[in-house]
């Protein structure tokens, strides 16, 4: 089987070849929930890119040579996604718990085929405009890129000398045009050169216009948590030599296995990557003694405590009460590897021991038997509380370590919380007040269009470079996203200012807690292991769990 094929496998995707094959949708057999609607929202926003730097000011932005040629926000982002996510040899990416990457992703790319279809007809436009009015084009396209220098990309007025000096500009191309020394056909072409691109300009408004209204109606759906799946037919391969396609649908399978990888990232102070910070922590620590004098301790393994834990976790969302309680949470073996405090990048496993982006299950167990201490990955038992529609992650994860005579059982509580409100914020038509011409003391809004001359001519003079992103990206400006990346991780904010959040999370640490320290003690009985100490301390500790109260528990107050 071939290294594609387990990820195919690992994805649960299936490829098929030929036109009767299905259109990818978005969230399709995965749950995808308003959280990832969100996320994708911004894929097609029209804002200027800065705004990326609102939820997150570790994200940037590059500045291109031209002004003319920047990309907004939706464009930008959809381009930084594409890349980040799906190209080859890209840098690994943390899990989104409690979002679906493969659903940002799919708008992305659907985001990109509505703007690519807008493009193809601008980039007819500026064909027959271009080549048979050429002179006329470039000084319009060097007027409004003078314009946006003098004033800034944002919309600001370009100030009264700038006004002054384009007006001047121009009228001085106008008298020339009209006092070239020549007759004939050739002079009407000369004179015709500055009013013919005009007509393209109206053409290209009318598609502008219409695209920017659906791009709006997919961003207001999705930001409102609603919304239909991304149609992607370009990644669906028509034939075995269709390359693009199929590389799509590779990075796609590769993103699916990687988002189920059983390996996670601590780093520092900042917590496990994608889970959030530690927020509470509580250790049971008794010394191994048999039970009876006379006989030895029966052999056992710290898995054999971990996998009792496990199996036992399952149990949490039956109670003897039908008063509602835990959904069904995910429980997992995890392998947590420390990357330290503001790295800029995460590793996956490889070697004999990888299967596909995690850790094999031999491997698991060995690591969980036998690096307890020193350098290493260490394992840990998670239980995985996805609540809130996604806005909030809670994870509770227990370690088993054996040290001489001592058994050591660490229950530790993450929380990871909503996502920023910038994701949920709507499209704002675009209006401006006048006064009324019959109450006229009052003034009244009145609708603009969604795209106005200064975007059409931006639109105008990227569509033809469309076809070449990388030439885009160095002329007009890209946005980098915070490393290390992950779609869900990189905006969320805490979740203590929610009082039912935070209610949530401290209530899930006592169950927990329990259920982890009476399926121990179960195993240690089985084994001939004296439990009475163990069970005082988890008396102990039931009690100071009842109390908890987040804190950071990661920086030890030094």
């Amino acid at each position: 089987m071939s290294a594609l094929d387990d990820l195919r496998n690992a994805a649960g995707i299936d490829f098929d070849f030929g036109p009767g094959a299905q259109v990818p949708l978005s969230g399709a057999g995965t749950g995808h929930s308003g959280m990832s609607q969100a996320l994708a929202s911004v894929a097609y926003r029209d804002d200027p890119p800065e705004a990326i730097k609102e939820p997150n000011d570790a994200a940037s932005v590059k500045k291109g040579k031209f002004t003319l040629l920047e990309p907004n926000l939706g464009e930008a982002f959809t381009r930084a996604v594409e890349t980040r996510m799906l190209a080859d040899g890209r840098k690994p990416l943390v899990q989104s718990f409690g979002a679906d990457p493969q659903t940002v992703v799919e708008h992305a790319l659907s985001a990109k085929r509505i703007r690519k279809q807008r493009d193809r007809r601008l980039t007819l436009i500026m064909g027959i405009f271009g080549v048979l009015f050429l002179p006329g084009v470039l000084i319009w396209l060097g007027l409004f890129q003078l314009r946006r220098t003098f004033a800034g990309s944002q919309g600001r007025q370009a100030g009264f000398l700038g006004t002054l000096t384009l007006v001047a500009i121009a009228a001085l191309i106008a008298l020339l045009v009209i006092r070239v020394p020549l007759g004939g056909p050739i002079r009407l072409y000369v004179w015709s050169m500055l009013p013919a691109p005009i007509i393209g300009w109206y053409w290209a408004k009318q598609i502008s216009e219409r695209t920017a209204k659906n791009l709006r109606a997919h961003w207001a759906d999705l930001a409102g948590g609603g919304g239909s799946g991304a149609m992607i037919p370009e990644a669906v391969p028509q034939n075995p030599n269709d390359k693009e396609a199929e590389r799509l649908r590779v990075g796609l399978a590769k993103l699916a296995a990687e988002q189920h990888s059983n390996i996670v990232h601590y780093a520092g102070p900042q917590g496990i990557l994608g889970m959030g910070v530690r927020w509470g922590s509580w250790q049971l620590a008794e010394e191994l003694v048999p039970k009876d004098p006379t006989r030895e301790i029966d052999p056992f393994r710290a898995w054999d405590v971990a996998r009792a834990i496990h199996d036992q976790l399952r149990m949490l969302e039956r109670g003897p009460l039908h008063t509602g309680g835990f959904p069904t949470p995910s429980i997992k073996h995890w392998i947590v590897r420390h990357v330290g405090e503001g790295a800029g990048e995460i590793s996956r496993p490889s070697g004999d021991t990888a299967d596909s982006y995690s850790i094999g299950n031999i491997e698991v167990q060995r690591i969980c038997n036998e690096q307890q201490f020193d350098s290493g990955d260490r394992h840990y038992v998670g239980v995985q509380f996805v609540l809130w529609d996604g806005e909030l992650v809670l994870s509770m994860m227990i370690s088993v370590t054996v040290l001489h005579h001592t058994l050591r059982i660490e229950v530790t509580g993450h929380a990871l919380g909503p996502i920023h409100g910038f994701f949920r914020q709507g499209p704002a038509g675009k209006t401006k007040e006048i006064r009324d011409p019959v109450k006229f003391w009052k003034m009244k809004k009145v609708p603009l269009p969604l795209v106005d001359a200064k975007e059409v001519v931006r639109l105008a003079a990227r569509a033809p470079l469309t076809w070449f992103p990388a030439k885009l990206d160095a002329y007009g400006g890209t946005i980098a996203l915070p490393e290390p990346f992950g779609l869900r991780h990189t905006w969320a904010g805490k979740p203590w200012r929610h009082r039912f959040m935070a209610d949530d999370a401290l209530r899930a640490a006592t169950p927990v807690l329990r259920v982890a320290h009476a399926a121990a003690f179960k195993v240690l009985e089985e084994n001939g292991v004296d439990i009475s100490k163990f069970e005082g301390r988890s008396q102990a500790l039931g009690g100071a769990v009842q109390a908890a109260e987040p804190r950071k528990a990661d920086e030890y107050n030094m």
